[in-house]
Parts: structure tokens; C-alpha cells; sequence
């Protein structure tokens, strides 16, 4: 079984590339011989496998939810989209080891207070995220820091440099690298045997945005102002915007990708 993420759903991507992009992740980790487990709150439950009525209910509106928003939003009765760190916790409850999605949350740039709680979710939660690295407008140095001190392994799948989500180059290097399911799964087993916890999989995307990092630092300074949770989807929209749209494109085709390598991995470890 591999974890999907409703943020991207819900947040990250405009219609109808969110409901795209959901349904292609599926699709490949089905077309692996996997087991899709996509996770939202609905109707006062943590759901953990979405019919395609669910995921069109998330994409017609729904809360941010993180892992600390989930006593809340399942309280409430609302419709929520889980973030990184919700979803890892809810693949954690149900005993799902991986878990795919686009990129992982981290440092904000010039803002090292501000910090995605998907790194501490990482620091205590045994599952792997399968993402193509950070997403390029946070502070990737700062964010691999962070991972160090909190004992997380960022494996380079066949890539020895850290991913930054638009492209494979961050100028920054991976803990170790992994080539195939076959090794991948066998790091990670060996790694949980040993007391790991949380494992980032860096895959590198499929495609380049041109100017990807002159793109986000302009983002960042267009949006200085901002923070909370609403910051990164801004970010990502407003590189949306300066791309012309084509960031949005290879936005799909990475976490596709990713949840197709999960799969593959995750069938190795069976």
C-alpha cells in the first residue's frame, strides 16, 4: 500500500490539475501491483482510501490540515485535505510504510522560525516519503539540517544531489544514494530494523523548470509579507504565474512519478 496526500488536492494545485493529479497517482501505483491509499478527514472520520467521489468532495473545498489540526477538523465534522505530516501520521495508524507526494515541507527562506511541521513528523514517524526533495522556494541547506539533527535519512534515489522539486539540482547532497527498488527497500528495512523512524526518498523529477530558482526567489520576495500555512501554496501559485503555467505541468508529473517509484519500492520490500 502506498499513502497519498490530499493538500495537493485541496491547496497545492488549481483545478483540474489537482483531481489529474490524483487520479494519475493512483493509477500508477495500481499499474505497480500497489494498493492506492489516499487520506483526508471526512464527514468526523480519518479516511484512508478516497473513492473518486471523495477526492472531487476534497477539490470542491477543504481545510489545510496538518497533524496538529486533526482533532479539530474530525471533530468539526469538516472536509479536510492532509498535509505531509497528517498524512504520514495517518499511514503510521494504519501501519502503511510509504507514502508518495510532490515535495516535502521545510525551512522558510529568511525565516529559519519557521518551520514545516512535516520535518518533526519525519523525526518520529516510521514511514518513507517518496517526493522529488523540498519544494524550491524554502531553504533547502536549512532544511537538511534540520533533518540531520533530527536523525532523518534523505536518500538520493540514483542521485547523489538533493532535488529541489522543479529541478535536480539544489547544490546540496543527499545522505546516501539508492539505485532500484531492490536497494532502496532494502535500506529501508534495514534502516527501521535499526531504530529509524521517518525516511526522506529524494527522487529527482522527471523534467526541468527553466529558471526554476530565479523564478522562486522572486516569489519570495513578491510574498515577504506573508506566513502561516498559507505561504507555501501561495508561493507555488505565484510560480505558477511567472511560469506561464509550465511549473503546474511538471508539478503533476513529478508526484506521478513519485508515487509510481513507492510502489516499486514497496513491492521490493514484500
Amino acid at each position: 500500500m502506498v499513502a497519498l496526500e490530499t493538500s495537493i488536492v485541496g491547496q497545492g494545485l488549481p483545478a483540474p490539475h489537482n483531481l489529474r493529479a490524483a487520479f494519475e497517482c493512483e493509477a500508477a501505483i495500481r499499474a505497480e501491483g500497489g494498493v492506492p491509499a489516499s487520506v483526508a478527514v471526512l464527514d468526523g472520520k480519518l479516511r484512508i482510501g478516497l473513492s473518486a467521489g471523495d477526492l472531487e468532495r476534497v477539490a470542491a473545498g477543504a481545510v489545510k490540515v496538518s497533524s496538529r489540526d486533526l482533532g479539530p477538523a474530525i471533530a468539526r465534522g469538516e472536509v479536510g485535505a492532509t498535509t505531509v505530516a497528517a498524512t504520514m501520521r495517518a499511514a503510521a495508524m494504519a501501519g502503511i510504510r510509504f507514502f508518495a507526494t510532490g515535495g516535502i515541507g521545510g525551512v522558510h527562506r529568511g525565516h529559519p522560525e519557521d518551520q514545516s511541521a512535516d520535518l518533526l513528523e519525519l523525526g518520529r514517524t516510521p514511514v518513507a516519503v517518496f517526493c522529488a526533495g523540498a519544494k524550491i522556494v524554502l531553504d533547502l541547506p536549512l532544511t537538511l539540517e534540520r533533518l540531520e539533527s533530527l536523525s532523518v535519512p534523505v536518500l538520493g534515489y540514483g542521485c547523489d544531489e538533493f532535488p529541489a522539486f522543479y529541478t535536480r539540482h539544489s547544490g546540496c547532497r543527499v545522505s546516501a544514494r539508492v539505485d532500484g527498488p531492490q536497494e532502496a527497500a532494502r535500506v529501508l528495512r534495514a534502516a527501521w530494523d535499526t531504530g529509524t523512524r521517518g525516511i526522506v526518498v529524494a527522487v529527482p523529477p522527471p523534467g526541468e523548470l527553466d529558471g526554476a530558482e530565479e523564478l522562486a526567489q522572486r516569489a519570495v520576495q513578491e510574498l515577504a509579507g506573508v506566513a502561516g500555512s498559507e505561504l507555501t501554496p501561495r508561493l507555488l501559485a505565484r510560480m505558477a504565474e511567472l511560469s506561464g503555467g509550465r511549473s503546474v505541468d511538471l508539478n503533476v508529473e513529478l508526484v506521478v512519478n513519485n508515487a509510481r517509484v513507492a510502489a516499486q519500492v514497496a513491492a521490493a520490500r514484500v
